[in-house]
């Protein structure tokens, strides 16, 4: 495959399911989507029955936690290998432009290829070409890397930013796409939107890295973000899937010196999206915690001391308003459930810029110490009051960060606490449709 180096990318092959497979049920949402809802992964069961799927060959990770897992890993590699062996799977050669109708009916763009896993480091303080937005949480690679360590393909539900204002990279291949071979076109399941895919064409093909190397000149990267030319260029900057990239870094850290630098392993397939694309939202990623056992908010007193006031709310609406609209240097986190209906807390002198990262720094002690059972991290207003409102459970509604001000963030001040915030809501997120080889 075509390397260009300088901007830490490949042009990828990529497998496609060949024709005659229901696209609708090969294509299965990210698997790290809906984890507190297994109702929703029932009915995805029920939709695709016996035929083809990438359900077969990823782990969903509602099922993480349960019997069978090493079983369920065992079913997904040999799945991967009778589809490969019966034609299920057939490649294609070069970079794959992407439109994703949402459910608000607006149209995401983006573009499939594969990054140079060499050019990006997810440790804190990273200066990579290629840098994670958020904490990477080590303890949550190993599940992760047992499940791809085996594996012949990868399926990524990988996001990748990159900060195009004029709109040179991904904006061109929309207004050529009626010349491009179209791969796919269909309505998604369980009314996540509509996906199609077209075959970029070798003219546009270079203009694509012509338009990545504009945007990696150093020149053009110290005036965008005001700072000096010395400061390493920031191109692709993560937005959805962090742990999935950091775990396709932790395998081939770990092989690179026994396979040589060409392995395919070195690379990782993803779809690059615009920050400036208008149909992309960033929405809030919220906490729930599951069994309660311990009295969180005599707990949170405890912790943030007199910087620390809880007002009680008449309902979810008012929770919410409060919590948007907050401005100023004290911060706002809603409260749903523990005891409690709906609150609202309100932290001053917080110790990070962010409510999320302030919030976050108190509830990773109070689980690990026993305080409740496990977290969860969920989308949706409706979803955070659902969940919290049974009882032993407490949701914090947390309000979003703009998606202008990601990469100046992650350039001036490093990655955000974990789970800032969200590509879209749930059934919003990327579902697995193409594959690629990782192994010789």
């Amino acid at each position: 495959m075509k390397i260009i180096s300088d901007i830490g990318i490949q042009i990828p092959q990529v497998y496609l399911p060949k024709p005659g497979i229901d696209p609708q049920k090969w294509a299965v949402i990210a698997c790290d989507q809906f984890t507190s809802e297994p109702e929703y992964w029932n009915d995805v069961e029920k939709i695709v029955g016996d035929a083809p799927s990438t359900l077969r060959l990823t782990f969903p990770e509602v099922y993480l936690e349960g019997e069978g897992g090493d079983e369920r890993i065992k079913n997904i590699q040999a799945a991967m290998k009778k589809y490969m062996d019966e034609g299920i799977l057939q490649p294609h050669d070069g970079f794959v432009y992407v439109e994703r109708k949402t459910l608000h009916g607006k149209t995401r763009k983006g573009l499939m290829l594969c990054l140079d896993l060499e050019r990006y480091d997810y440790n804190k303080g990273s200066s990579s070409l290629i840098r994670a937005t958020e904490g990477t949480i080590i303890d949550r690679l190993p599940p992760r890397i047992k499940i791809r360590e085996g594996a012949m393909l990868e399926f990524p539900h990988i996001l990748v930013l990159i900060d195009d204002p004029n709109k040179t990279v991904i904006e061109p291949l929309t207004e050529a796409r009626s010349k491009f071979q179209k791969l796919y076109d269909f309505d998604l399941m369980l009314g996540s939107g509509h996906l199609a895919g077209y075959a970029v064409d070798a003219d546009f093909e270079n203009k694509v890295v012509e338009a990545l190397r504009g945007l990696a000149k150093s020149e053009t990267f110290a005036a965008k973000y005001d700072v000096s030319k010395d400061l390493p260029v920031l191109l692709f900057a993560m937005g959805d899937g962090n742990h999935s990239l950091a775990t396709a870094k932790a395998i081939w850290e770990k092989i690179k010196a026994e396979v040589g630098m060409d392995h395919p392993a070195r690379y990782a397939l993803v779809e690059i999206e615009n920050v400036h694309d208008e149909a992309l939202e960033f929405e809030p990623i919220h906490r729930v915690l599951f069994g309660l056992k311990k009295d969180i908010f005599a707990e949170m007193q405890s912790h943030f001391g007199t910087n620390y006031k809880y007002t009680a709310v008449v309902n979810g609406v008012e929770m919410t308003q409060r919590v948007d609209a907050a401005s100023g240097e004290n911060q706002l986190v809603g409260v749903v459930g523990g005891g409690q209906q709906f609150g609202v807390i309100e932290i001053s002198h917080p110790s990070t810029n962010l409510a999320v990262g302030t919030i976050q720094a108190f509830l990773d002690p109070f689980v690990k110490n026993g305080g409740a059972e496990k977290i969860d991290y969920v989308h949706g207003e409706d979803v955070v009051e659902r969940l919290s409102l049974q009882s032993g459970n407490i949701g914090f509604y947390l309000a979003g960060m703009h998606k202008n001000e990601l990469f100046k963030t992650v350039i001036l001040d490093g990655a955000l606490p974990r789970k800032t915030f969200s590509m879209g809501e749930a059934k919003e997120k990327r579902f697995y449709m193409e594959a690629r080889k990782i192994t010789e």
